[in-house]
């Protein structure tokens, strides 16, 4: 139960979930790839590759700062090539990055539209077919996609077609993905959290307070029960960061709660 000298490529770690799957990896002595764009400060979102590799590395693992924008071909590429070059091969994807947009048709500009579908599915896809080489010549490969289940309910469609697109671009993908490569040892599985989760998203999704959700902690430690399973025959799950926790034995889930006086809010896509 240990990712001590695993190698991952994390999209989307400077912050938020990205960054707690990286640091939690890091406890265990993993190598970790950051890749995302953001390699200067900003102000409205806190946190840089540099800031997450240092994170890393202050909680035991070896960093590796990428700026990879995952909708340029050639910068992925070029990211998964100086990672396996850094640390001799590759052992997980995890498939983070994601754009949102929550306002219905009117209100989406199609640059918008166009950043969500690039970044969620056609990233997703991206990022996959790059780093699969190298992964199925690992001993216990996985990808995991922050994705929720197939869910073709119009409720979830209605309010914001042009995310819900994206999002499900994301879980279709992993779903093809892990028939496509099935037998061959690798698992492709998606995550998804019960509740919303603290992150810098909480400012696209108007009327929720951080005091109602959970820290991203939760699916740090869901994603490490994941990965740290054996590969083999262990694919095409949409698993649930509590189901995967209570599985693993996690009784209580208090710890995880930013406020736990308040109410949790259920997150988008789950019936």
């Amino acid at each position: 139960m240990t990712l001590a000298g695993k190698t991952l490529f994390i999209t989307g770690a400077s912050r938020g979930i990205g960054l707690a799957i990286a640091v939690r990896a890091a406890r265990d002595g993993a190598n970790v790839a950051i890749a995302a764009k953001s390699d200067v400060p900003n102000p409205k979102l806190p946190g840089t590759i540099h800031t997450a590799a240092a994170a890393v590395e202050a909680a035991g693992g070896r960093a590796l700062a990428l700026k990879c924008d995952i909708r340029d071909e050639a910068q992925v590429r070029e990211a998964v090539a100086r990672t396996v070059e850094t640390f001799g091969g590759l052992d997980i994807l995890v498939n983070n990055a994601s754009a949102i947009w929550l306002r219905g048709t009117l209100d989406t500009p199609m640059k918008r539209f166009d950043l969500m579908q690039q970044v969620n599915a056609r990233g997703t896809f991206l990022c996959a077919q790059a780093c699969l080489p190298h992964l199925l010549r690992a001993e216990s490969p996985h990808i995991l996609t922050l994705a929720p289940p197939p869910n073709l309910d119009p409720k979830w469609w209605a309010p914001h077609t042009g995310y819900t697109l994206a999002k499900m671009g994301m879980s279709f993908v992993t779903l093809g993905l892990a028939a496509e490569f099935s037998g061959r040892n690798i698992a492709i599985n998606a995550l998804w959290p019960r509740t919303v989760i603290a992150t810098d998203a909480l400012n696209m999704i108007p009327g929720v307070s951080a005091a109602q959700c959970r820290t991203p902690e939760i699916m740090a430690d869901a994603a490490h029960v994941v990965l740290t399973r054996p590969a083999a025959g262990f694919t095409g799950r949409f698993l649930i960061d509590e189901e995967v926790l209570a599985e693993a034995g996690v009784t209580d889930f208090t710890r995880y709660a930013v406020d736990p006086s308040q109410p949790l809010l259920p997150d988008l896509f789950l019936d």
